[in-house]
């Protein structure tokens, strides 16, 4: 159990965390959540010990391991993803290593008998060692961990170089659930993975046998992951055994019922006092104007809750007249290598239409929008672009491409014009950046006040074209909502590539789905077009591998379990792997077996202890495909 103690910080003149009290006992499923700023991150830091407050006091029993993921990755880009992930298992690995060791001196000390005997002892010792940290099966939990959050066998040999900042999250992540902490401590885990991904982290957190804090936007994720909720308001928690959804629900009801608690006693307080105000002064009622005075004094106010009204404020600039025709594209098509991204793309967008980009993961929604607004060619077809385009573009890695060695104020300044200057701390007051918050450094900031403030540098140009890849990643629930409002009053071109489908719901009425190398053309918002597809959710849509033909959407065929049908096949494909793997060296042993020689090899006792383990794995791994085999056939 760990119990936080009168937690105290403060930033400049404002109080982050009011004397907060926490008790996290084992095994708790808890979310974080709260305004960006509210101090979530901060919660973390604190309990992983990266951070001290002010004042107050954190109590963690000894031996408890405690596993953190930060918003930024600290990866050796040298080592291969295999290689990061298998760091998980230091322990594991340092008796690896020890055997490695004792195996180079038996081969020394071939002829000293008793340094042999002891040697062998200390080598028969290392390896029950091993066996039981379950050495024998790191590798396995590293491929199914890795290939859980979307990495192929052909990405695990290699270097982290080669990978892009979110790729390098989902590393950190493999690693750190890998080393299975007793309090495991997950700061926006979703933002970098695409939807089975998150889909089977799901089902591994509602697993995992320790604790779990998590601090997410997304409501789903809450929802199925967590069982106890906290909020974050104004240096105050709040706090109830209750996911996400039915915490808001009985949040709501419970300022309901305050409300009309309060209204009702100052009802009675504004009576008394006029009670006592007109019987103050008379000598005859003066005794019972005492009275009711003393009431009020012993009366227990019922004080409201003081909820964050803090919200960001948009307003997009004058839309400058743009062209009938933004872009013709014919026969437009993309390739990596030999992956063809997609192919035979005809399409125009026109003035003031207001499309979305949906679809798989992989399937080319980012690389379309980097190709009509210049940061990739296409490799086949045709692309003419406009004139008269004034065009802003948030990228999905938009907040990670400011300069973290400037402050808040010089970020925006390099967007501004001379004659907008003069404003840019009230503009940057409307973010949530506020005081001192304007000389913070963009290193030290969280990700959702990197992506208020790339926000805020956007909306320093005029444009008619906006093109926005996943622009609500980071943004709390309310923040969302505010961009979603901004987005509806905004008059120019819109393109929007995106996952979540509240946000989308009439905020554009055209469709781009990206499916198995095409793209498909639907007229209507996203609620139209899944109906039309009849599909319930964005999950189905993202998960489904068809080839276009309308399925129905039946409980049997639905997201959740298409993700356990792929994890049974991935058990299957390793199972297989593994025999394979375990028969080729159990020959490899029976063969030198038929040499005399082999029973006076220095190595004899060692290869026969490995040749009785192989056999039993054979004999584990061949029942569990088995059983796998009839899970598939059901």
């Amino acid at each position: 159990m760990i119990a936080l103690s009168n937690i105290y910080i403060k930033y400049g003149d404002r109080v982050l965390y009011d004397n907060i009290q926490l008790i996290i006992k084992e095994g708790e499923r808890i979310g974080l959540i709260g305004r960006n700023g509210s101090g979530k991150s901060t919660l973390l830091k604190i309990i992983a010990g990266e951070i001290r407050p002010d004042q107050g006091q954190l109590d963690i029993p000894k031996g408890i391991r405690i596993g953190y993921l930060r918003q930024a990755s600290n990866l050796d880009p040298q080592k291969t993803v295999r290689e990061a992930a298998t760091e998980a298992f230091s322990g594991v690995l340092a008796i690896q290593s020890k055997m490695r060791k004792l195996e180079k001196e038996l081969e020394q000390h071939g002829q000293d008998e008793d340094k042999l005997m002891e040697l062998s002892a200390e080598l028969a010792d290392a390896h029950e060692s091993f066996r039981h940290a379950g050495g024998d099966q790191v590798e396995v939990e590293v491929e199914k961990v890795l290939k859980g959050l979307g990495f192929g066998q052909e990405d695990l040999d290699q270097k982290i170089a080669t990978f892009s900042g979110g790729w390098k999250m989902r590393v950190e992540l493999a690693k750190l659930l890998l080393q299975k902490p007793n309090y495991l401590l997950l700061d926006e885990p979703t933002n970098h993975l695409d939807i089975e991904s998150i889909i089977w982290l799901e089902a591994y957190l509602q697993q995992y046998p320790y604790t779990v804090i998590v601090v997410s936007h997304d409501q789903r994720f809450l929802d199925r992951v967590t069982r106890r909720t906290i909020e974050l308001i104004n240096g105050r928690t709040y706090d109830y055994r209750l996911p996400y959804t039915k915490f808001i629900r009985h949040r709501e009801e419970e300022r309901k019922l305050q409300e009309s608690a309060y209204k009702n006693q100052q009802r009675v307080i504004e009576q008394k006092e006029k009670l006592i105000e007109k019987f103050r002064a008379k000598s005859s009622k003066a005794k019972f104007a005492k009275s009711l005075s003393k009431q009020l004094d012993r009366m227990d106010r019922v004080e409201l809750d003081t909820a964050d009204v803090q919200a960001i404020r948009i307003r997009f600039p004058e839309v400058p007249r743009g062209p009938l025709v933004y872009f013709d594209c014919k026969d437009l098509g993309k390739k990596y290598g030999d992956n063809q991204v997609f192919e035979h793309f005809t399409f125009k967008i026109h003035r003031n239409e207001r499309i979305a980009f949906v679809g798989q993961n992989g399937q080319g929604k980012s690389t379309l929008a980097k190709i009509l607004v210049g940061e990739e060619g296409k490799t086949s077809g045709e692309l003419v672009r406009k004139d008269n385009i004034f065009l802003s573009y948030y990228a999905q890695d938009q907040a990670d491409r400011l300069d973290p060695r400037e402050t808040v104020l010089e970020t925006i300044e390099h967007h501004a014009t001379a004659e907008q200057r003069p404003k840019l701390r009230s503009m940057l007051g409307g973010f949530l950046f506020k005081g001192e918050d304007v000389d913070k450094k963009v290193s030290v900031l969280s990700g959702g006040e990197r992506s208020r403030l790339s926000l805020a540098c956007m909306l320093l140009s005029p444009m008619n074209l906006l093109v926005l890849d996943e622009p609500t990643h980071h943004l709390d629930i309310p923040s969302k909502n505010i961009l979603k409002q901004a987005l509806q009053d905004y008059h120019g071109t819109l393109i929007v590539v995106s996952h979540d489908r509240e946000f989308l719901e009439g905020l554009t009425e055209k469709t781009l789905e990206f499916r198995e190398g095409r793209i498909h053309l639907h007229a209507g918002d996203i609620r139209s077009f899944l109906e039309k597809r009849e599909i319930k959710e964005m999950r189905d849509l993202e998960m489904r591998h068809d080839t276009g033909e309308h399925e129905s959407t039946n409980a049997a065929d639905s997201g959740q379990t298409y993700a356990a049908r792929r994890e049974l096949k991935k058990k299957l494909k390793s199972a297989e792997r593994d025999i394979e793997r375990i028969e080729k060296e159990i020959s490899e042993i029976e063969e030198a077996m038929l040499d005399e020689s082999f029973y006076q090899r220095n190595d004899y006792a060692k290869t026969m202890e490995r040749y009785g383990s192989l056999k039993n794995k054979l004999k584990s791994r061949t029942e569990e495909w088995e059983n796998l085999v009839v899970l598939m056939e059901e």
